[in-house]
């Protein structure tokens, strides 16, 4: 019997996902050499990173962007950056995933402007602005502008892509950093379709689109989601996106057509789940969770991006990427996976799980709009507040060993490790001569324009930015005229403003049923009194533009459960401003959380900024992902105690604080 042609089969064995991996680093030129070696290896869709000044909308020679340009991403700041960041790369024939949010009109009308002069038919190019800026308060710290002119920003792009690129999707609403944030199955569900209203509602009541046209837009949303390991509620928890997608776009917006309705996502397994403790226990890692967006097929990742093994110790290699891509590959074209139906159609315990999540997420939804939507529950802190707890209740599982993580809480003996045995050279270094090559270059390519044009465009834009008019026309003219990215976010910002979002502390608290928090608190009393002082005072500081909070937020919510008075003012901040900040509060210690490995930047720049506000004997402490020599150096500098991902447990930290504190007053 030919097993090709048996009971329970296909008839034709399905397409493979989209294969992408999360790349860019350095410079446009080292990025389009990497994008080009891993096509070569048989990856089908590019997924641009870009740097934290370029996704903040600064230019590399911005005060806030020292330490940071090239490090997690490439630098893209004007149309001679697009152009070399796709040399040689068709856009016209590839699926291009990018990763910008507030400046995501800008980004866009660079690719849009290289793709035409490389004689593409825009309406032929595909894919997707991730474009989400409700995230960006809750999560990533990305944000710009305040939520409504943001989400105005979104609408103009989603009536522009309609018109002019059918086939791209101009928003990717993502659940990935929910997820890392604390979210549980049903908050990612309900708080990531609250966005999705919140996108459709901008679109529906902008006007640019005419009622009979939402099925158009809809069938153009694609979603970004997480995939942690406990991959059998992963699975129920997409086919619960799925259901409730299908609900709301038929029932809120009339969409008749089923396949315009479809829950159309991608994909990247779950990072921050990722170790540094026995890193090679990171592989089974992401394949279990490959299999949680790839197993039910109704209910199938459209697109799949996985990390390296080594992303929790700093930026992964060339290698360590084809790894990653060679995993997808072998289930797609080894495995008998695409050959079936869907495998969990008829099973009771499938629909049980699922049924929960839904009900559940409907709850977490309907509680959303009541307040006003997604907007007005930001705006309140409504959401980061129920995400901080939700993340400290997941700390405290771990820390207590109710939730078991292999080589980190439990089976902790382990032989070296010899994918770690050559140190630092186990992840990507970027020169930082990068830094200097970027501001050389943006510092170039103004001097080289026609200043009266560029003022000229700059103007138009600001003109626009205070009408409704849709902005992407004055956008793509910036583009043109060589304005670049921080010229382009500055004029904007001149009119909606900046915004910072609420922290999420207020009401948090984690560590109950923790024992050994007690015997911490009394040595934060007992400091306090022989120091003179009603209480200890903590800074906790995120310097330059890394705006991954969720650690800082942990430990100030720890911090907070043990005695200490938390001074946290959010993300994004220059050193002068935590200085300022720590003499002005007259703290005991300033903690600092770096996650985007600009601490050997952003760190004695804070240091330098004690000395010379005469505060030379404030002890500092730093949290983050930084190799063992570098922590050397942060040492030697004059850092108190260098903490990172593998000093999970809370609050043996903050017991360490508090011998910090005893060390720089001379207590016993």
């Amino acid at each position: 019997m030919d097993e090709k042609a048996s009971p329970g089969r296909l008839p034709e064995r399905d397409r493979p996902w989209v294969m992408r991996t999360y790349a860019g680093h350095s410079s446009a030129a080292a990025t389009n050499a990497l994008f080009r070696r891993n096509l070569a290896k048989g990856q089908t869709g590019l997924s641009v990173a870009f740097d934290l000044p370029t996704q903040t909308g600064y230019d590399p020679d911005h005060e806030l962007a020292a330490g940071e340009v090239g490090r997690v991403g490439v630098p893209v700041a004007h149309l001679g950056d697009m152009r070399a960041l796709f040399d040689g790369i068709p856009l016209a024939d590839m699926n291009t995933s990018m990763t910008i949010n507030a400046p995501a009109m800008w980004l866009l009308a660079l690719y849009g402007t290289v793709g035409a002069e490389q004689g593409a038919e825009l309406s032929r190019c595909s894919g997707t602005t991730q474009n989400d800026i409700i995230k960006e308060y809750l999560s990533r710290g990305t944000h710009i502008f305040p939520p409504a002119a943001s989400l105005r920003l979104t609408a103009d792009v989603v009536a522009y892509t309609l018109r002019e690129m059918p086939r791209w999707n101009p928003v990717n609403i993502c659940s990935y950093h929910l997820q890392e944030a604390g979210a549980t199955p049903v908050q990612e569900v309900g708080f990531t379709l609250s966005t999705a209203v919140a996108v459709l509602d901008a679109v529906r009541d902008s006007g640019q689109v005419p009622a009979d046209r939402m099925g158009d837009v809809v069938q153009r949303i694609s979603f970004f989601v997480n995939a942690g390991v406990r991959f059998v509620e992963e699975i129920a928890k997409m086919r619960a996106f799925g259901a409730l997608w299908d609900e709301i776009t038929r029932e809120r917006y009339g969409v008749r057509d089923p396949k315009q309705r479809r829950f159309r996502y991608g994909v990247q397994v779950n990072s921050l789940g990722l170790t540094e403790a026995q890193p090679e226990n990171n592989i089974q890692r992401i394949v279990l969770e490959m299999l949680g967006v790839t197993l039910s097929r109704d209910a199938r990742a459209r697109a799949v991006q996985l990390p390296a093994w080594n992303e929790a110790l700093g930026l992964p290699r060339p290698w360590d990427q084809q790894w990653s891509l060679r995993m997808q590959q072998v289930l797609a074209y080894e495995s008998d996976l695409l050959e079936y139906p869907d495998l969990f159609e008829g099973s009771h315990v499938m629909t049980a799980l699922v049924d929960e999540i839904v009900a559940g997420a409907r709850v977490e939804l309907e509680k959303v709009l009541e307040m006003g939507g997604v907007v007005a529950a930001v705006e309140s802190g409504y959401l980061k507040s129920a995400l901080v707890a939700s993340l400290a209740e997941r700390r405290r599982r771990m820390e207590s060993g109710a939730d078991v993580v292999v080589g980190v809480n439990r089976f902790t003996e382990t032989e070296p490790s010899p994918l770690t045995a050559a140190g630092a050279e186990s992840v990507e270094q970027v020169d930082p001569a990068v830094e200097a090559a970027a501001t050389a270059s943006v510092r170039r390519w103004r001097a080289g324009r026609d200043d009266a044009a560029v003022d000229a465009a700059l103007a138009r834009l600001r003109a626009d930015a205070a009408t409704t008019t849709n902005l992407m026309p004055a956008t793509l003219e910036c583009v043109r005229v060589g304005v670049t990215t921080g010229e382009w976010a500055g004029a904007l910002r001149q009119v909606f403003g900046e915004y910072r979002a609420p922290t999420g502390l207020t009401g948090a608290a984690g560590a109950g049923g923790d024992a050994t928090l007690v015997a911490v608190r009394e040595r934060v009393t007992a400091t306090a009194r022989e120091l003179g002082s009603g209480r200890l005072r903590l800074l906790v500081g995120k310097p330059g533009l890394d705006g991954h909070s969720n650690g800082a937020e942990q430990i100030a919510v720890r911090a907070r459960d043990a005695g200490f008075e938390v001074i946290y003012q959010g993300i994004r901040l220059t050193a002068g401003q935590i200085v300022a900040a720590a003499v002005e509060e007259d703290v005991d210690l300033v903690g600092l959380s770096v996650l985007s490995g600009s601490h050997l930047a952003a760190v004695p720049a804070v240091l330098d900024g004690l000395r010379a506000a005469g505060r030379a004997d404030l002890p500092v402490v730093v949290g983050g992902i930084i190799p063992a020599g570098d922590a050397e150096q942060l040492r030697a500098a004059g850092v108190a105690r260098v903490f990172t991902p593998k000093d999970f447990a809370l609050t043996g930290i903050i017991d360490e604080l508090v011998t910090v504190v005893r060390e720089a007053n001379g207590l016993r």
